[in-house]
């Protein structure tokens, strides 16, 4: 993560960036109903999570590129965006851990991160300022992440696939949680600084 400004373009609301961005936000419960479903008695339906979850990842590369491309960074898609990704991960933490696919202390590790978030966007607001936008690090952490759930939840299964799954979901998954709280670590140092900044200038 990264506190910066970025210049909003137009005040749209119908903008394709941000149909993609609510399309993402309205797959979020269908992708844990899906994922979920078994454990209460119902089929096997992960097939059908890893295609949520893979047009998920497409359109969370589109969005940001055709807002670029086509000029229509908005408001909205700087909320939308971000809490896309987030509710994403939250959901696919809570389906994998609930059927133990993911161990506690993984999703205890990423959902430490997001409070540790949470309380510098609180800070940042007190002093006045925006919620920060998403830089490459952040980016490429979630990239990570996303790519590791799907690969995680293949791999809850049997045979040479889900073994490969297994190897390469693991690697995801730990470059993506480093990743994840090295950004996190240096939103942390941004904000004390500002901070600082900030009372010095007030001082």
């Amino acid at each position: 993560m990264e506190v910066q400004e970025t210049r909003v373009q137009t005040d749209r609301v119908l903008t394709i960036p941000n149909i993609l961005s609510m399309a993402r936000l309205v797959g979020v419960p269908v992708f844990l109903w899906l994922i979920l479903w078994p454990e209460f008695g119902g089929p096997n339906c992960d097939l059908w999570a890893l295609l949520v979850l893979a047009a998920s990842g497409i359109s969370d590369y589109l969005d940001g590129k055709l807002a670029r491309r086509w000029n229509q960074i908005s408001s909205l898609g700087r909320i939308l965006d971000p809490a896309a990704d987030r509710l994403y991960i939250l959901s696919t933490l809570v389906g994998l851990t609930w059927r133990e696919i993911l161990p506690l202390w993984l999703t205890a590790t990423l959902l430490a991160r997001e409070l540790l978030l949470l309380v510098m966007v609180w800070v940042l607001d007190r002093h006045g300022y925006a919620p920060p936008q998403v830089n490459f690090l952040g980016k490429a952490a979630t990239f990570n992440l996303m790519y590791a759930f799907p690969l995680l939840l293949l791999s809850d299964g049997s045979g040479w696939v889900s073994s490969l799954a297994a190897i390469f979901g693991w690697a995801f998954a730990g470059w993506g949680t480093a990743l994840y709280w090295w950004a996190g670590i240096l939103y942390v140092v941004q904000v004390r600084r500002l901070i600082r900044v900030d009372a010095a200038t007030t001082g």
